[in-house]
């Protein structure tokens, strides 16, 4: 990270003045009952966005799906959003015809995890061999739901599968099921696991519903996650109100990252019935990178759910939208190659994002790739984005995909 090469102004909401005034006051801003949706939830709670002229107005979503139409319809103006949704809109894949989209920036990295039923734990499968074993002798397929077919926790519940030997699409029945229904699917035993973000999978092992397998963070530790997503219709007509948008967001990000009491606050603060509406000693834990998986293992995680750390989670590096799209086109969503680096650089509002953070004198890299290296031993730099696609042994380039149906 390098300090930012424009000069922050000595008064960041001097951006609220003059032609630099939000055009929009009233922002309205789509959010799933996640934990991750948290700086939102602070930004428009706790006094952050007011400095910058706007009110941010919460509407609280029952689907992936319902963001994605508010957004296009909208009837939102911008939503805590699914990196592979932004794009598959963007893109006009997974059941929306094509619309121009757009990424803010970044809202959290890591925190989701992989859950299997108690069923399972009963039966001895409780680590990836075991559940190799289970789906190849088993008669019928076990049935694990995501949130979304185009969104992170499918991609991420199919990375892990395929890391194992699991094809996902052939191997495994899936289905999507909206996040805060997860554990009450498993008790039903409508599915057999889900991935999903926090704080279900804590939920299902409080529940004795389930147990973790995995979190995201070990398939690839500081992973992107969800974003503040938007149309580009929306940046180009309310630009001001888009960056001042980013800046009360960033600044909650700040917040809660500063200490672990923050952190405890924000927690309580989101617990809340109109917010993710969950007990505090499901979201806490996990919250403070608190982990135990329900097989007995307690640890402290390297890489827990975050959303500032030092601009580093908010930037919205042209690298990681090319990785999505790399698993879209891997797993046969994308049916041909898209202009990768074109898209990302249209999608990703990298210019309005370093304003922004300038003016907070908060850090920006110099380039908007990074690199990292993923549990399967694959180095991602976004060099060659369409080789990296092809470069899996299991995939579905060539095959036809039927979309998981909602439960």
């Amino acid at each position: 990270m390098t300090e930012p090469q424009t000069a922050p102004r000595p008064d960041p909401h001097a951006w609220v003045a003059g032609s630099d005034a939000p055009e929009k006051h009233v922002v309205n801003l789509g959010f799933m009952a996640l934990t991750d949706a948290a700086s939102l939830i602070v930004a428009a709670t706790q006094g952050f966005a007011q400095p910058y002229g706007l009110t941010l107005n919460l509407h609280r979503q029952t689907s992936w799906s319902n963001i994605r139409d508010k957004l296009i319809e909208g009837e939102l103006d911008a939503a805590h959003g699914l990196y592979g949704l932004i794009y598959a809109v963007h893109l006009g894949i997974g059941g929306s015809a094509p619309v121009d989209m757009a990424v803010l920036m970044g809202l959290a990295q890591n925190g989701q995890s992989i859950s299997l039923s108690s069923t399972l734990k009963a039966a001895g499968v409780t680590d990836p061999e075991a559940l190799g074993t289970c789906v190849r002798q088993s008669g019928a397929k076990l049935t694990l739901a995501q949130t979304f077919p185009t969104g992170t926790h499918a991609l991420w519940l199919y990375y892990w599968l395929a890391a194992y030997g699991i094809h996902p699409l052939r191997d495994v029945r899936t289905l999507v099921v909206p996040p805060s229904q997860m554990v009450a699917h498993l008790r039903a035993r409508r599915i057999d696991g889900f991935c999903a973000g926090e704080p279900w999978g804590a939920q299902a092992i409080q529940e004795d519903m389930g147990f973790t397998l995995a979190t995201s963070q070990s398939i690839w530790p500081d992973h992107p996650e969800k974003v503040l997503g938007c149309t580009r219709a929306f940046v180009e007509q309310y630009p001001n109100t888009a960056r001042a948008l980013v800046m009360a967001i960033l600044e909650a990000s700040r917040f809660i990252d500063e200490s672990q009491e923050n952190r405890r606050s924000t927690a309580q603060l989101i617990a809340g019935q109109e917010y993710v509406n969950a007990p505090l000693s499901a979201i806490e834990p996990r919250f403070l990178g608190q982990y135990e998986d329900g097989l007995g293992h307690a640890w402290l995680d390297m890489h827990p759910l975050r959303f500032f750390g030092n601009g580093e989670v908010n930037m919205p590096y042209h690298s990681d939208g090319l990785w999505f799209m790399t698993q879209l086109r891997r797993w046969g969503l994308l049916r041909e190659d898209p202009d990768y680096l074109a898209v990302a650089q249209r999608v990703q509002q990298t210019s309005l994002y370093r304003d922004a953070a300038a003016a907070l004198a908060i850090p920006v890299p110099d380039s908007t790739m990074r690199s990292a290296l993923l549990m399967d031993g694959s180095r991602w730099d976004g060099s060659d984005p369409a080789g990296y696609a092809r470069s899996f042994a299991l995939h579905a380039l060539a095959d036809h995909v039927a979309y998981p149906e909602p439960c």
